[in-house]
């Protein structure tokens, strides 16, 4: 539990996910494609600093080309568990390598995601003494219901053991396995919120349409 009133830069360290396959691109490396003049990377790096509780830390999960990521000058982390295994393995990678008593994890191809994304999570993991908050946001479909998005996650690192075990029983999906431990969905859908924040690029054409907006 946090012991603060308000959440502490101290108490989080952040990841962005750039380890996948990248298969609908292609088998491009998605967080090398360029966004707004930069690569997907860099662009979460940056509005990861400009978050309005900005982490002491950000670590970058990727499994290829680390020589680049590394040029990006945060620490790159690769998965412990082979062959792609998908977002929960830059989980597990993330949580063994933080430094801190919470990570936060963001995809690097949703390139609009808050700013006030740490420090809304971290206030209500704090408000409702949990183990993991995750996003909600508006589907895609524009009717405006709310989805979990299990890729935007704050966590406790002492969850570390827990999704070890998981992951070493062959399952891999988020949502599953965080299911199983206290969590809070937090709402980003009041009327300041951009209700296209979490729009994701799969797909090149996809990124290109994100670029425009």
């Amino acid at each position: 539990m946090l012991i603060n009133s308000t959440p502490t830069l101290s108490l989080i360290s952040a990841l962005v996910l750039a380890g996948g396959r990248g298969s609908r691109m292609g088998g491009a490396d998605k967080g090398l494609q360029v966004f707004g003049g930069d690569t997907l990377a860099q662009n979460a790096l940056a509005r990861l600093r400009a978050q309005t509780l900005p982490p002491a830390e950000v670590l970058i999960s990727a499994n290829r080309h680390l020589d680049i990521y590394a040029r990006f000058g945060v620490r790159v982390v690769g998965d412990a568990v082979p062959d792609f295994a998908g977002p929960l393995a830059g989980f597990l990678a993330g949580l063994q390598a933080c430094q801190t008593p919470l990570l936060l994890t963001v995809p690097c191809d949703v390139p609009r995601f808050p700013l006030s994304l740490c420090e809304r999570l971290a206030k209500a993991m704090q408000a409702q003494e949990v183990d993991i908050a995750m996003i909600s946001a508006p589907d895609d479909d524009g009717t405006g219901t709310l989805r979990p998005q299990p890729v935007f996650c704050l966590l406790r690192v002492a969850l570390q053991d827990s999704l070890k075990r998981y992951m070493d029983s062959g399952q891999r999906q988020i949502a599953a396995w965080a299911a199983q431990q206290q969590q809070v969905l937090v709402p980003f859908n009041t009327p300041d919120d951009d209700p296209r924040a979490f729009a994701n690029a799969n797909t090149l054409s996809e990124l290109r349409a994100l670029d425009t907006l």
